[in-house]
């Protein structure tokens, strides 16, 4: 993917086609899977009975609710595309491509799709992102597109 990093984070350092590779993993607890699928009160079993998923062709063990996969795809990503965030404006496209397991590891890559001006406001543009989340041994489980509003540099950062 050829990944580089975002110093600022800033609107201008946003140029479509830039590719990032996000230095954190998440391992996906529990304490995760179980509060958010119970507080939305998903039903499906595969999500929190063991023993139901004992035997699943789509492997052993419970399978983490998509929302929480996305949720923290989303969050490992933000350390690189939202810290100049004025506004998260839309998520879609999210497509979950591979089971999760309780116990695995997410890692998060992004591309920038595109970025625009903001008709409301000209301290800020709008830059649209493609995310894809990964476990440890590189398969894609999930992918997503998050449109943000983000800070430009000329208006926002500190003279230094």
């Amino acid at each position: 993917m050829n990944p580089t990093r975002v110093l600022d984070g800033f609107y201008e350092d946003f140029t479509p086609g830039r590719r990032l590779r996000h230095q954190r993993g998440a391992t996906i607890s529990d304490v995760e899977n179980n509060l958010v699928t119970k507080l939305v009160m998903n039903t499906a079993e595969g999500h929190w009975n063991d023993f139901a998923m004992r035997d699943s062709p789509l492997g052993s063990g419970r399978i983490v609710f998509g929302l929480v996969t996305a949720s923290l795809v989303f969050g490992l990503a933000s350390q690189d595309t939202a810290e100049q965030a004025l506004a998260e404006l839309g998520c879609s496209g999210l497509r979950f491509t591979g089971p999760v397991h309780v116990g695995d590891t997410l890692y998060a890559y992004t591309e920038v799709l595109d970025r625009s001006d903001s008709a409301e406001r000209d301290d800020a543009g709008i830059v649209e992102f493609q995310h894809w989340g990964l476990l440890d041994d590189d398969n894609v489980v999930f992918e997503g597109r998050r449109t943000v509003l983000v800070k430009r540099r000329s208006h926002w950062a500190t003279p230094e």
